[in-house]
């Protein structure tokens, strides 16, 4: 499928709940969310039918997210499920780390082939403020699991948020030198519920690489961020910079959230709904979801809040 902007999509963003084990401060409530009825998700089968009905329509690459995709008790099978629909070429899952000491293996003999996992600080009692609840040292449980599994890449992404963590961009960088990783730096979004960060949260992407003068640019991999090197890592410093610099014409993706309903923008609040309907409905969906994709995001920034009308963790982070 060809936009009406002349980009490619090929890659669909599947949330598969919006529930998560942590309440990360710039993406879900500090009380959760209001769990829905099971009536009101999509069905495993339906979550898959509508990979097929992507996949025909040229979707090559899936990413499973949330929520957290590990809080889901059927996780693996819809890994396993949607790995195995033909022209599918690759799926890979955005995760908080915590729960994969016991699933990495699992994950991995599914089919999922690349790993993302959220690390916003090396402190312990700064990790245990942005996620609310979490603990540091569960997340290097789960990450060495993930590593003890070799998976083909593993990511760790970082929201770069002003006055909490960019004095850990060097730190955070230097894992690229002990560990086969890339650390990406993603500028952190205005979204509905980012009432707790004031304008001098939101820096921009060039801060890390004032903070990195030996970081040299890296070719691209295919992807939206821009990559960079430090001398003798085994690994690449990513860049993604929705606020400051978007990168909209590159957009080659869609969003199917958990309730079923297509996003074509991350920062709109247009959606198409997938739930209820036969393969043929959720084909013509899809195809008017990506017709629909609008040129760009529009301004974001500390006073112009995404038009996506929910959170995070709603969507699919």
């Amino acid at each position: 499928m060809i936009d009406t902007f002349g980009r490619s999509i090929t890659y669909l963003r599947v949330s598969v709940t919006d529930l998560c084990n942590l309440r990360c401060r710039y993406c879900m409530p500090e009380d959760g969310v209001c769990k829905k009825e099971h009536a009101d998700m999509l069905t495993e089968d339906e979550l898959i039918q509508a990979v097929e009905a992507a996949a025909a329509l040229g979707i090559t690459k899936l990413r499973i997210t949330g929520g957290e995709p590990l809080v889901k008790k059927n996780i693996v099978s819809i890994c396993r499920r949607a790995s195995r629909v033909p022209g599918i070429r690759e799926v890979c899952l955005t995760t908080n780390g915590i729960l994969l000491p016991e699933l990495a293996r699992p994950l991995k003999e599914a089919g999922v082939s690349r790993l993302n996992l959220s690390l916003d600080t090396l402190d312990p009692q700064k990790y245990a403020h942005i996620t609310r609840n979490g603990s540091l040292d569960d997340f290097w449980k789960g990450f060495h699991a993930a590593l003890d599994a070799d998976f083909q890449k593993i990511k760790l992404n970082a929201v770069l948020i002003g006055g909490f963590n960019d004095d850990e961009i060097l730190p955070l960088a230097e894992l690229t030198r002990k560990y086969p990783v890339d650390v990406r730096f993603i500028e952190m979004m205005p979204m509905c519920d980012s009432s707790g960060f004031g304008p001098e949260a939101y820096i921009p992407f060039t801060r890390v690489l004032e903070a990195l003068p030996e970081a040299v640019p890296a070719a691209k991999d295919g992807g939206i961020a821009k990559l960079f090197h430090l001398p003798c890592a085994l690994g690449n410093i990513g860049l993604i910079s929705p606020v400051s610099a978007h990168f909209c014409g590159e957009c080659n993706r869609i969003r199917l959230t958990a309730d079923g309903k297509v996003k074509p923008c991350l920062h709109s609040n247009a959606e198409y709904p997938l739930k209820g309907l036969d393969f043929d409905g959720m084909k013509a969906q899809l195809e008017a979801a990506i017709l629909g994709k609008p040129q760009w995001h529009g301004n974001l920034d500390a006073a112009h809040k995404s038009g996506a009308g929910r959170n995070m963790n709603q969507i699919g982070g």
